[in-house]
């Protein structure tokens, strides 16, 4: 009964640390997979644009804010469909220099992707 206890007051006492503030804006290295392949990319963000940079391939989104770790994104110049979609992003846990997210298309709740970005500048 006691080991029952310690696990629940250990597991309620444990929040993931979450300096949201801290991601808002700066420059970031992401990888990820992409048809098989790793690219790795960088970008640039500010309180309300979103610079992505892979390869020689820029996009621009603009940011919109949900709250402190959550916001939503939009390319600025679509080229199909899929790329007017928004992506909803959400910060779950930060640390000195990188944040843990989840992100999807909004409104897509079984296709979730998470990913983790490392704040370079």
């Amino acid at each position: 009964m006691t080991c029952i206890f310690l696990v629940v007051l250990f597991a309620s006492c444990y929040n993931a640390e979450r300096n949201c503030e801290d991601f808002r804006t700066g420059t970031f290295e992401f990888t990820y997979m992409l048809d098989g392949k790793e690219v790795r990319s960088r970008f640039v963000r500010n309180d309300s644009i979103n610079i992505d940079y892979v390869g020689e391939h820029i996009d621009t989104a603009s940011v919109s804010w949900v709250n402190d770790c959550e916001f939503i994104m939009r390319k600025l110049h679509p080229s199909s469909m899929r790329e007017r979609k928004a992506v909803q992003v959400k910060i779950l846990t930060t640390d000195e220099n990188s944040y843990t997210f989840e992100y999807s298309i909004v409104g897509d709740n079984k296709n979730k992707q998470r990913g983790t970005a490392v704040k370079i500048e």
